[in-house]
């Protein structure tokens, strides 16, 4: 067992100490680069869109009361979902993730509203939303949305964009500035 006659047990350790680390290389920026995927931020975020329109619509049939600020929860969880599932740190991604909770948050109030039309009429979700017609929308968005809809669904948006974005460490941050230069 070799010593180093640095170490001390009741230190801790030193994560950067001089000549530890080999610097970034503009090879491990275009590993960073071609790391992100908006194909896999979309996916996770639809999932995550699908699953909260269904929890959205169960709690709202369990406690007999719609509770439209539950859309800046779906804002935070469909950043996340897109900073996990597409490691990007471009425009990209902050734009998606934004887009993606406007509709989704949308898709939850309709998914509601079907659910309290489907109680109504003694029949399913699916079938109401099956008989959608053009005929439908407006009396939906006269009837349905609400001005707090609008408001909740913009700050969730802003949430998501904010929370859509890869943490670069130091050393990442490095590497993808060494990229950005090499290239022509």
């Amino acid at each position: 067992m070799a010593t180093d006659p640095r170490h001390q047990v009741l230190r801790l350790r030193k994560k950067h100490l001089p000549g530890e680390h080999e610097p970034p290389t503009a090879a491990d920026g275009a590993k960073l680069v071609q790391a992100q995927s908006v194909w896999h931020a979309l996916l996770a975020g639809l999932l995550v869109i699908v699953v909260f329109a269904a929890f959205w619509a169960m709690l709202t049939d369990l406690l007999q009361r719609y509770l439209p600020w539950l859309s800046l929860l779906l804002g935070f969880l469909v950043g996340h979902a897109v900073r996990r599932g597409g490691q990007g740190f471009d425009w990209r991604f902050p734009l998606l993730a934004a887009v993606m909770t406007l509709s989704g948050a949308f898709l939850g109030v309709v998914v509601i509203a079907a659910g309290t039309t489907a109680a109504e009429f003694d029949t399913s979700v699916f079938v109401i939303l099956r008989n959608v017609t053009t005929l439908t929308w407006p009396v939906f968005f006269d009837e349905v949305l609400t001005v707090a809809d609008f408001i909740y669904a913009f700050f969730a948006a802003v949430i998501a964009a904010a929370l859509s974005l890869r943490r670069l460490d130091r050393r990442e941050f490095q590497a993808l500035r060494l990229w950005q230069s090499t290239r022509p």
